[in-house]
C-alpha cells in the first residue's frame, strides 16, 4: 500500500458499475441505468433510453388526420385518451372547430377515469416493488372497476377511440350514468382503504426519505405532474391553462402538492389526486349538458377543410404535462408532429433522486415517477470523433438495417 494510503480502508476507493436494465425483473419497461456504487451506496447514475423506439412521429407524417387518431392512441395504452385529446385539440384549433359542451364534458369524464386507472396501476406497482403483494392485488382489483366502466362506455378497456374531430364518438345512456355513480362510490371506499394501507408505519418508512428531489431541483429540471407536485410544485395544466371542460370545473377540484420530495410524497400525491378525480367525475355527471356529441358533417369532409397551419397543444396527462406540436399540410395530413411526453421530462430527475440511495431503493425510486418508457424513446446518433449529434429518421434507420443485412 502506498504511503499516502496508510490507515485508509481500501473499500473507500473501490467503485463498482452495476448495470440495471434494459431487461430487469424490477423494471416495467426497457431503460438502462448504469449505476456506480460503493458497497450499497449509489454514487452516480447514467441513464440510457432508446431500446423501444417505434418511429411514431415519422409514421404520423405518412397518414391522414383520421388515421393518425388511431396511431397516436397507441403511443401509450394507459394514457391513450390523453394523447388523442391533445392531438385533436390541435387539429380543431387549426380548423376553427368548436366541439359541443356535451362533447367536452364527455372528453373530460374519460380523462378523469383514465387518471384513476393510471394512478391505481402505479399504486399497485409500487406496492409490488415494496413486497406488499396483498395491497398490489387489492389496488388492481379496484382498477378493474374503472376498466369495466371504460368497456361499458366505449366498448374497449384500454384503447377507447373516444375522440373524433369536432367531438366524441360515444355518449352516455341513463343506465351508464347509474352504473357510473355506483362504481365511483365503490372506488372511493376502496381508495380510502388503499390510503390507510399506505399510511401504515411499515409502508411509510420504506418510502419516506427515499429518492428525494427538492423543489429547486424539480424546477431546474422541469419535471412535471405528480413527480413535480410531490416536490412542492403547484402547476397543473387543468388549472393553469384549462382545456376541454376544465374551465367550467375549476371549482370542483384542488391541486394536490406535497413538499417532502421523496417517494412517499409522490405516491401520496397520486392517492389524493384519486379523490379529486372522483369529485370531478361526480360534478360532470351532475352538470352534463344536453345536446349532440359530434358535428353534423362527416369526418372525411371535416378533415378536408383543415387548412395548413401549426399549433401547440397541451393537456395534463396522468403523469404530467403532455405537449404536442402539430403542423398540418392543408391536404388532410400533417407535415410535422412533435410529442413531448411527461416521462421524457421526469426521467431526467432520476439521477438526482438516486444518488445517495442504496441499491435496493432503485426499483422504488424508478416506480415513484411512474415512467412510460415506450412513449419517451427517441433515437439520436452521436459521432464519437466529431461529437456531432444527429436524429435518425425512420427511413434512414430502415436503410441502415437493410445495409447491415446485405
Amino acid at each position: 500500500m502506498a504511503d499516502g494510503l496508510k490507515g485508509v480502508e481500501y473499500e473507500e476507493f473501490t467503485r463498482f458499475v452495476l448495470p440495471v436494465g434494459p431487461v430487469h425483473p424490477s423494471l416495467k419497461e426497457p431503460i438502462h441505468l448504469k449505476v456506480i456504487v460503493r458497497r450499497e451506496e449509489i454514487l452516480d447514475v447514467d441513464l440510457r433510453l432508446g431500446h423501444a423506439h417505434r418511429g411514431v412521429e415519422a409514421l404520423a407524417e405518412t397518414r391522414n388526420l383520421i388515421q393518425n387518431l388511431y396511431l397516436i392512441e397507441r403511443i401509450c395504452g394507459i394514457c391513450s385518451h390523453s394523447h388523442t385529446t391533445c392531438f385533436v385539440q390541435a387539429i380543431e384549433e387549426v380548423g376553427g372547430i368548436q366541439p359541443s359542451e356535451r362533447a367536452l364534458y364527455l372528453r373530460t369524464l374519460i380523462f378523469e377515469l383514465e387518471r384513476m386507472h393510471s394512478h391505481l396501476l402505479l399504486l399497485g406497482a409500487m406496492a409490488y416493488q415494496i413486497g406488499f403483494d396483498t395491497l398490489f392485488m387489492y389496488t388492481w382489483t379496484t382498477r378493474e372497476k374503472i376498466l369495466d366502466l371504460f368497456e361499458e362506455i366505449t366498448g374497449n378497456r384500454v384503447l377507447h377511440s373516444m375522440n373524433v374531430i369536432g367531438g366524441v364518438r360515444w355518449d352516455l345512456t341513463d343506465r351508464m350514468v347509474e352504473k357510473l355513480r355506483k362504481t365511483i362510490d365503490d372506488v372511493e371506499r376502496d381508495v380510502h382503504n388503499i390510503y390507510s394501507f399506505f399510511k401504515d408505519e411499515t409502508v411509510e418508512k420504506r418510502l419516506s426519505n427515499v429518492g428525494i428531489l427538492s423543489y429547486d431541483d424539480a424546477k431546474e429540471l422541469c419535471v412535471v405532474g405528480p413527480t413535480a407536485r410531490g416536490s412542492g410544485s403547484t402547476f397543473d395544466v387543468r388549472k393553469d391553462d384549462p382545456y376541454a371542460a376544465y374551465g367550467d370545473l375549476k371549482d370542483s377540484f384542488s391541486v394536490v402538492s406535497k413538499r417532502d420530495g421523496d417517494s412517499y410524497a409522490r405516491t401520496e400525491v397520486r392517492i389524493l389526486e384519486l379523490f379529486e378525480a372522483i369529485n370531478i367525475t361526480r360534478t360532470i355527471i351532475d352538470r352534463l349538458p344536453s345536446g349532440s356529441i359530434s358535428p353534423r358533417e362527416g369526418a372525411i369532409r371535416l378533415m378536408s377543410k383543415i387548412p395548413a397551419g401549426e399549433v401547440v397543444s397541451r393537456v395534463e396527462a396522468p403523469r404530467g404535462e403532455l405537449f404536442y406540436f402539430v403542423r398540418t399540410d392543408g391536404r388532410g395530413g400533417i407535415k410535422r408532429l412533435k410529442v413531448r411526453t411527461p416521462t421524457l421530462s421526469n426521467v431526467i430527475g432520476l439521477k438526482r433522486m438516486l444518488i445517495g440511495c442504496e441499491i435496493a431503493d432503485i426499483p422504488v425510486v424508478v416506480a415513484s415517477i411512474d415512467p412510460c418508457i415506450s412513449c419517451a424513446n427517441r433515437i439520436t446518433v452521436i459521432d464519437q470523433e466529431s461529437r456531432e449529434v444527429k436524429v435518425i429518421s425512420s427511413e434512414e434507420l430502415r436503410r441502415m438495417k437493410l445495409c447491415s443485412l446485405s
